[in-house]
Order: structure tokens, then sequence, then C-alpha cells
């Protein structure tokens, strides 16, 4: 009796279950590649986000060198009400009074006596404005006017009343009122970041990476037309700094890492300037220190991150996207105050890997101060010991 012929069966079995694992395989694959990336481009394609591209001058995978630079300043700076500052975003002093007055996340305006040692400060409760107060400076009267970002600019007056003075220009109201300074006739010049976003979705307005921003001017004497626009169409416009000579307004562009000049009096009056250029970091506030110094709070440095994020929309709207579900990570590092003198030019750079989010400085006396949109302090870094030197490449 002839024995069965079961090789050939063997054989065809094992193809048949190796070409079953196959196909299961490639269904997976199918399932796991294919078909999530197909629905994430339909969903890309479709998603309204439209992220615009930014002016091609300011985009620069080039580092920025600055002869002088102090890089470690966290170790060396000195930390002022701390645990009572929360937020303390912009810096205005009184030099008759020795106060340095702050707005802080909880809607409180708070100051603090300064003294020579800077040791020990209290801090005061000085007004409760409400909302979220940005930018803060004093005018001629002493009456401490306030970008408060969601109600627009406000005042306080000399018996502590708070007022609102204006919150929209030519028929559009702000979002996110940031920036202020006055001139030495009492004129106001502030920014609305963005006319489409407001300060909790401030990150959507550099993502989208278009023009929201303005610079305006409030004249408090003139009732006919008191709020004008004098420049727009600005990437999220931030700090405002009016010259020494009170013939022009400095504003910085965040995203752009640029500040431009506006001018408000002479032959070039409502023209415009480009101040200072391809800064080492991203623009916050800026300060006029009396002695011939602007001091620009940077938020973070200059990193290959953000470089990559501003040049390519297709990464900035995907970014947008993806916030909408998951808390995106911000690479803010290398943050701190950039010093620039009257003619644009960088002078010192003060900075630490571990320091982001600053928005403000300001050199009072022999002292650098500095403060932060998210820490409770001010810092305080003493020129005199820690100032910025020569880099040895």
């Amino acid at each position: 009796m002839t024995e069965p012929k079961t090789e050939t069966f063997v054989s065809k079995t094992a193809t048949t279950t190796t070409d079953n694992k196959r196909i299961t395989k490639s269904s997976w694959f199918l399932f796991l590649i294919v078909i999530p990336v197909s629905v994430a481009v339909i969903l890309y394609q479709v998603d309204k986000f439209d992220a615009g591209s930014l002016p091609k001058s300011t985009l620069s995978w080039k580092p920025v060198k600055v002869s002088k630079h102090h890089d470690h300043i966290l170790e060396a700076s000195h930390r002022i009400g701390e645990g009572h500052l929360p937020g303390p975003e912009d810096l205005a002093y009184d030099s008759e009074t020795g106060f340095i007055y702050t707005g802080c996340n909880d809607g409180w305006i708070r100051r603090v006596k300064l003294t020579d040692s800077g040791l020990d400060l209290k801090v005061e409760d000085w007004i409760y404005v409400g909302g979220r107060p940005l930018g803060i400076a004093f005018g001629p009267n002493k009456q401490l006017i306030i970008a408060e970002s969601g109600k627009g600019l406000m005042k306080v007056t000399k018996e502590g009343k708070v007022e609102l003075l204006t919150d929209e220009a030519e028929g559009l109201k702000f979002r996110l009122t940031d920036g202020v300074d006055v001139a030495g006739d009492g004129v106001i010049y502030f920014t609305d970041a963005s006319s489409k976003y407001s300060l909790d979705d401030h990150m959507l307005d550099v993502l989208e990476g278009r023009p929201y921003g303005r610079l305006m001017s409030y004249d408090g004497t003139n009732s006919a037309n008191s709020t004008k626009v004098l420049a727009r169409d600005l990437y999220f416009a931030n700090g405002v700094a009016v010259s020494p000579e009170n013939d022009a307004v400095v504003y910085c562009e965040t995203p752009l890492r640029r500040c431009s000049k506006y001018y408000i009096k002479g032959e070039k009056e409502g023209s415009v300037d480009i101040f200072v250029d391809n800064l080492p970091g991203y623009p916050d506030n800026i300060r006029y220190d009396g002695e011939g110094q602007y001091w620009i709070g940077l938020v973070t440095g200059k990193t290959l991150s953000w470089d990559v994020m501003l040049r390519y929309p297709s990464i900035r709207k995907t970014t947008a996207m993806l916030s909408r579900f998951v808390n995106i990570p911000q690479t803010l590092k290398d943050g701190g105050v950039v010093a620039v003198n009257l003619n644009g030019e960088i002078t010192g750079l003060y900075t630490d890997v571990a320091l982001a989010s600053v928005t403000v400085g300001i050199k009072i006396g022999d002292h650098l101060y500095y403060g932060s949109l998210v820490k409770t302090y001010i810092s305080r870094l003493d020129l005199t010991k820690h100032a910025a030197t020569e880099r040895v490449e």
C-alpha cells in the first residue's frame, strides 16, 4: 500500500498560513499608518486655521552675536517680593517716592519701595483694577496709566479711582491691550497686540503669523477724536517707549524680533523706521532709563525650534491644531534683557539658559530690575558687580 503524499499538502498549508500573516500585517499597517495619516491630511486641509508667512527679511538661521553678554544672571539676581507678586509683567518707577509699581495676574497693581540694600522689601497692595493689567506707565501728573488686556486703556486718578479711557479705535474693539507709555505733553501711546485674539489664546496669534496688531495714541484733551491709529498691520505689537526727545515712539513686534520707531514730530512725522532688528530674542516691553539706554525684555532667546516654527506656516498650523487636544510645551530658554542705545545698537545682553518669559527690564540707579509673566517676584541685578562683559570667541 502506497503512503499518502503529505509533503505537498503541508507545503501548501504553510504557504497559505504565511500569506495570511502577510495579509494580517498589511491590514495592521493600513490601520495603524495609512488610515491615520490619511485622516490627518484631510483634517489639515479642511481646518479653518490659516497660518500665514512672516516677512522673509525677519527670518534667519544665523545666530545673533552680541559683544557684551552676561549669560548667568539667575544666580546673581536677588528676588524681591517672592510669593507676593504673581506675574509682574511690567514695571513703572516713581523716583519721587521711591516706589516701583507692577501689574499682577490677579488684577492688583502692587508696589514696593526700593532701598539701597534691596533686601526684605515689603509688597503693598495699591489698587485693584481687575482683569490682567499688562503695560503700566506714569503720566506727567503722576496718574498711573494701565493697559488692561481685556478692558482697554485705563488710568488711576490721584484719588485712587479707576477709569476707562478707551477700548476701541476705528470701530474695532481692543482684544489685547498690551504696552503703554506717556509723552511729556500727556499723550498716551499704546498697543493692541491683536485685534483677533485675547491674552488667553495669544499664542494662536503668533502661530497664525498675521498682522493683527496696532499702535495707537490717546489724547485726553481732544475729546472729538481722542483715539488714533498710528500704525497698523503689526505682528503682535507689544512694548512701547517714548523717545527722550519726545519726537518718536519705539514699539516692539515680538515674532519679528525687532522694534520700530514711529515719528510723532518733526520732518519725518507719521513715518516709520526700523530701530533695532535681528534681536537675540523675542521682545516684550521696552523701557527707557533716562541715561541713553533702552532696556527690552526678551521672553525667550532665538533658538532653532523657534526659527523652524516661525519659518514654516504648516508647522505652526499643525501645532495650533494639536493644541486643541493636548498641552504643547513651549521651548522657552535664554530669556532676559537686552540694552540698546539711542542709535539702535545693542550694548549689552543679560540672559540665562534657565530663564524664560521675561517681559520687562529697567535700570534704576545701579541695578537692573526685571519682571516676568509667570514668576511671583521681581528680580534685581547689581550692575556694578554683574555687568555684561566682552565675550571671548
